[in-house]
Parts: structure tokens; C-alpha cells; sequence
């Protein structure tokens, strides 16, 4: 019985091998069947990309193969072009040779003009030498001198020659730059008077004030002189008290005081109420009025210029100068006429207009204080421009205004001739009769020194000075150098504003009698 089981078992199982078998195998051929399908997908679209990669190869080297075709014929046209200017330049370049070879040949024939001339003047020189050695024995035969004596003789006619020489050089190149300068420089000068020509001039030391009656003038006075010397003390002013009508005169050699005590006095008088006390108060207010108005004038007269960045000090001092005068003239006007005249001069000449009105402005500030202060108020003047910091170029234009240190900048000599031109012109300035009259006699003494001058006379308010010579004992060159140094002794000898023109006259007068 399981015999026929094994066998059964035996069967089945075999029969499951042979059916496994046939199933791979009929899997196996699919397979087979399937790669080759496959592969013939695979050969084909290989194909096909290999053919479309041809074509796209293909394309890519035609694109190439016309894009080389275009730059090579670019480059061949810029070849073409350089070619076409290489060859023009080398036209030109043997055009410039032939030129240099040219002028290399001329160059070459000069030369050898030049060496005849020079062997020629050399010959020429060795005959003149022999000449002149002949002359001189001649002369010292003739003459019966030496060698040294002639030497002698023709040195000092040389040195008569050379000073005639000089001095028709000197007076050439002095004509030249006349006409160079003088136009230009009169222009410019008289374009900055013109335009500032106001006459402004002041009493100095005195100022009156009017009283609406006489008894007004025992109220000054005041019991046993208390009220007068009250003042007095009070203002530092001297106050004269005469018999003329309605005035009393207030005088004192500084213009602050002086102008303190003259408005303190009007209040003074306008209240009636007049005794120590009061004086005293009224004098002080005064005081302190005036300071704030002078500070008010300093800076109008800053702001009048455009000029900002002033200490306040300085504005102070502006202001001062309003009360001072020099020969008359109000030093706060001249200052500020000092400063447009700068700015004009200035721009004529191409420079900071706005400096140069600050160095104007300022130049004179010394002025304020120098009743105060030992020294020169230019040298004042700039030591406070210095404190107060101010720029070193309107320091030194301060301190050089009056020639006492050398000018450092354009703005220092722009400031000296605007401060001439200022004092200078008509109108400026008073001058008492006896300094003028001194000033003349200085002039004419000064020029008649001088050997060979008949007369000396000082014309045009001593503007100029015409010296007539002995044309016996001064020639026409010598008259060029007299007129030097007459000028340059007045200018070291005397003081003046502007300049003195000197004009020395030779004349030679050839008189006959027909009878």
C-alpha cells in the first residue's frame, strides 16, 4: 500500500519537474524574444540619434566653416587698410627724409659760411690788433705818454661813455615800462578815486554846545566852580566857559572823552538839573551809551563791507575810530574808504576782493588805542589783529601799511596804495598853512643840493618839483640821473602821501644881436 503511495508520490513529483522545466523554459524563450526586440529598439534609435547627431555636426561645422570665412575676411580688409597706411606713411617718411637731407645740406653749406666768416673775422681781428698796437706807439709817440698814461685816458673816456650809455639804457627801459605800467595802472587808480570821492573832514580837539540862555552858563559853573570841576574830573574834558554868546566849548585831545562830555553836558543842560551827583550819573550813562553805539557803528561799518567774522573787540574798536581823526579826516570813513579802494584794486587785479576789503578795513585799527598803548599804531594795529585771530596776511598788511616791515603779500601793497590814494586825493585831508609852507621850503631845499642846479620851485601844492640846471655843468644824460636821485632823496628824507613828481629842465640858449 505504500508502495502505490511512494509510487504515487514519485509520479507527482516528476510531473511538477516537467512542468516546472517546460514553464522556465517557455519563460526563458520569451525572454530571449524579448531582449532581441529590445536590442533591434536600441540599434534603431541609436541609429537615428547617430544620424541626427551627422546632421547637427554637419550644421554646427558649416556655421563654423562661414563664421571663420567672415573674421578672416575682416581680417584681411584691416590687413588691406594697414597696408594702405604703412604705405602712406612711408610716403610721408620719405618725404621727411628728403626734407631732413635738405636741410642737412643747407645746414652743411651754413657752417662752412660760418667757418670763412669766422676764419675771415679772426684774420680780420689779427689786422686790427696790428693797427691798434701801431696806434698806441703812434700815440705815445705822438702824445709823448706811456702805456699806463694812455691806459688812463681811455678809461676815463670809456667811463664817460659807459655812464652815457647807462644812463640812455636807463632811461629807455624806464620809458618802456612806463608805457607798459602807466596806463594800465592809471586806469585802474583812477577808476578806485572816481569812485570814492566824498570829502570828509572834522574839527579835531574842540566841540561846542549851545545853551538856551546866559544864566545857564553860571548853573555849569555852578557855587565856587563845584559844578565845573565836577564835570571836569568826571568827563577827563576841559570845559571854557567865556563871553561868547550861548556856546560853551567842551575841548580835550580825545575824541572819545571829548564826545562823552559834549553829549553828557547837552543832557545835561536839556535836564536843567545840574550838580555833582547828577553829573556824575549823567557821565556815566553817557558812557555806556556811547560804547553800545560804537559797537553798533563797528558793525555797520562790517556789514556795510560784507566783512563778517570780526571779534568783538575789534568791532568795538571800529567803532572807535569813528571819533578819531588824522589831519582831519575821519579815521572810520578813510578805513572804510581804504577798504572799497582795496576791494576795487583787488579786483582789478585778479585777487580775493573780500581779503583785501578786510585788510582795508582793518589797517587802521591801531589808531583806536594808540593814546593808550606805546608805539607805532601799525605795529598796534597788528599785534591786535594777531590776538584776536586774525589771518597772518592781514596782520602783515596792517603792520606794513607804512612801510615799517617789508610787505609779505600782494594784499599788503594793495592796502599801501589804497592808503595813499585815500590821504592823498583832493579833499581828504586839511594841512595847517605853516606845515605846508615848511613842506615846500623842504622840497625846494632838498632838490637844490644837488651840484649844478640854478633853481628849485615846488608847484601843483608840492605835487612836483621843477629844477632848472646850469646846462654848462650837467648834460642831458646827467640830467636822467639828477632827476634819480633828487627823487630818491625826498624819498628818503621827508614824509608825504601818494607821490612828487620831479622834472629837472635843461635848456641852452644861443643869444645874438643883428645891428
Amino acid at each position: 500500500m505504500w508502495w502505490s503511495t511512494l509510487v504515487s508520490a514519485v509520479g507527482g513529483l516528476v510531473v511538477g519537474v516537467v512542468v516546472a522545466v517546460a514553464v522556465l523554459m517557455l519563460r526563458q524563450k520569451r525572454a530571449v524574444r524579448l531582449a532581441s526586440q529590445i536590442k533591434k529598439a536600441a540599434q534603431e534609435e541609436a541609429e537615428r540619434l547617430k544620424q541626427e547627431a551627422e546632421i547637427a555636426a554637419k550644421e554646427e561645422a558649416m556655421r563654423i566653416r562661414q563664421m571663420a570665412q567672415e573674421e578672416a575676411e575682416k581680417i584681411r580688409e584691416e590687413l588691406r587698410n594697414e597696408r594702405k597706411r604703412l604705405e602712406r606713411k612711408e610716403d610721408t617718411l620719405d618725404q621727411k627724409a628728403d626734407f631732413l637731407s635738405r636741410k642737412e645740406r643747407q645746414i652743411e653749406q651754413r657752417l662752412q659760411e660760418i667757418k670763412r666768416k669766422e676764419e675771415e673775422l679772426e684774420r680780420r681781428y689779427q689786422e686790427v690788433e696790428e693797427l691798434r698796437e701801431k696806434q698806441v706807439e703812434e700815440l705815445q709817440r705822438v702824445a709823448k705818454m706811456s702805456r699806463e698814461k694812455a691806459r688812463e685816458v681811455l678809461l676815463s673816456k670809456l667811463e664817460k661813455e659807459l655812464e652815457r650809455e647807462a644812463s640812455l639804457l636807463v632811461a629807455r627801459y624806464t620809458e618802456r615800462a612806463r608805457e607798459k605800467a602807466e596806463d594800465e595802472a592809471r586806469r585802474i587808480l583812477a577808476t578806485a578815486i572816481q569812485r570814492i570821492s566824498v570829502e570828509h573832514t572834522q574839527e579835531s580837539v574842540v566841540s561846542t554846545v549851545d545853551l538856551p540862555n546866559e544864566e545857564m552858563k553860571g548853573r555849569i559853573i555852578g557855587r565856587e566852580g563845584r559844578n565845573i570841576r565836577a564835570f571836569e574830573k568826571a568827563t577827563g574834558a576841559d570845559l571854557i566857559v567865556d563871553d561868547t554868546p550861548g556856546v560853551v566849548v567842551v575841548s580835550c585831545f580825545d575824541s572819545i572823552r571829548r564826545e562823552i562830555a559834549r553829549r553828557a553836558l547837552e543832557r545835561l543842560v536839556a535836564d536843567g538839573r545840574i550838580h555833582p551827583a547828577r553829573i556824575e550819573e549823567v557821565v556815566e550813562q553817557t558812557r555806556k551809551q556811547l560804547n553800545e553805539q560804537m559797537q553798533k557803528i563797528g558793525r555797520e561799518a562790517s556789514m556795510e563791507l560784507d566783512i563778517h567774522g570780526l571779534h568783538p573787540r575789534l568791532v568795538m574798536l571800529l567803532g572807535r575810530l569813528k571819533f578819531r581823526t588824522s589831519y582831519g579826516q575821519n579815521v572810520l570813513q578813510h578805513s572804510i574808504e581804504v577798504a572799497h579802494l582795496c576791494g576795487m584794486l583787488a579786483a582789478e587785479l585778479g585777487f580775493d576782493v573780500k581779503l583785501a576789503k578786510r585788510c582795508g578795513l582793518l589797517h587802521d585799527i591801531g589808531k583806536a588805542v594808540d593814546h593808550e598803548i606805546e608805539g607805532a599804531h601799525a605795529q598796534i594795529g597788528a599785534d591786535l589783529a594777531k590776538r584776536y585771530q586774525e589771518k597772518p596776511v592781514v596782520c602783515n598788511a596792517i603792520a606794513a601799511h607804512h612801510g615799517d616791515v617789508p610787505p609779505e603779500t600782494p594784499y599788503a601793497v594793495i592796502v599801501q596804495a589804497a592808503d595813499a590814494i585815500s590821504a592823498s586825493r583832493p579833499g581828504a585831508r586839511r594841512e595847517t598853512l605853516e606845515k605846508y609852507i615848511q613842506r615846500l621850503e623842504k622840497l625846494e631845499a632838498v632838490a637844490s643840493e644837488f651840484e649844478g642846479v640854478r633853481n628849485a620851485y615846488a608847484i601843483q601844492a608840492g605835487r612836483e618839483v621843477r629844477v632848472i640846471i646850469d646846462p654848462e655843468k650837467v648834460s642831458d644824460e646827467q640830467a636822467l640821473v639828477l632827476a634819480r636821485n633828487i627823487a630818491n632823496r625826498i624819498a628818503d628824507e621827508m614824509t608825504f602821501a601818494g607821490e612828487i613828481k620831479v622834472t629837472v629842465i635843461r635848456e641852452t640858449r644861443a643869444v645874438e644881436y643883428a645891428r
